[in-house]
């Protein structure tokens, strides 16, 4: 049987089972307020958020292996664009523009104009230093260690911080060689 072509992100998030997007956004809105009363330091909550991603990242990447037919990606370039087209779209139901690249390649630009995550938000004065939507640097940081890709994720533009549009900056630290739990007896 010839392998199944992959599909668009469009394609993919028409056949996902959907969460009603208040409730996703409400629900996310209630943990990062949760943590901002736990640990009451805005950077202790941006690692908390990052890390918490970072798990989710870790288990998500099988369901978006497993639902969207992707083969493995050539290089990083291709790997970016599939996060963006196909990755946001299935889990967040909106699309990303890949932008900004570095001449080796290695570091680019998620540009989102729209997140879910920021419905009903307002960043009070006291939360100026907060990344509300860190969890999805950890996201992506953890789902692509899992493909042997060593990341490094950051915010740089937060539409709740004033900006026009929201910018993660994705570089790729190392390739990671995929080792094999076992050799073959020869």
């Amino acid at each position: 049987m010839a392998p199944l072509p992959p599909r668009s992100g469009d394609a993919v998030f028409a056949n996902v089972e959907h969460v009603n997007a208040e409730l996703f956004s409400l629900t996310y809105g209630a943990i990062v307020r949760q943590l901002l009363t736990d640990l009451e330091e805005v950077d202790e909550v941006n690692k908390q958020l990052d890390q918490m991603g970072y798990n989710i990242g870790i288990r998500l990447i099988d369901e978006f292996l497993a639902k969207s037919n992707v083969s493995r990606c050539a290089d990083f370039r291709e790997t970016a664009d599939v996060i963006a087209k196909v990755g946001f779209k299935m889990f967040l139901g909106v699309t990303a523009s890949v932008a900004n690249w570095d001449t080796e390649g290695t570091s680019c630009s998620l540009i989102l104009e729209d997140n879910p995550l920021v419905d009903f938000v307002e960043l009070p004065d006291t939360c100026q230093g907060l990344y509300y939507c860190n969890i999805l640097s950890g996201v992506i940081r953890g789902a692509l260690e899992m493909v042997s890709m060593k990341t490094e994720v950051t915010w740089v533009r937060d539409m709740l911080h004033g900006d026009d549009v929201y910018e993660l900056r994705v570089k790729l630290l190392k390739q990671v060689p995929e080792e094999y739990p076992y050799k073959d007896d020869d």
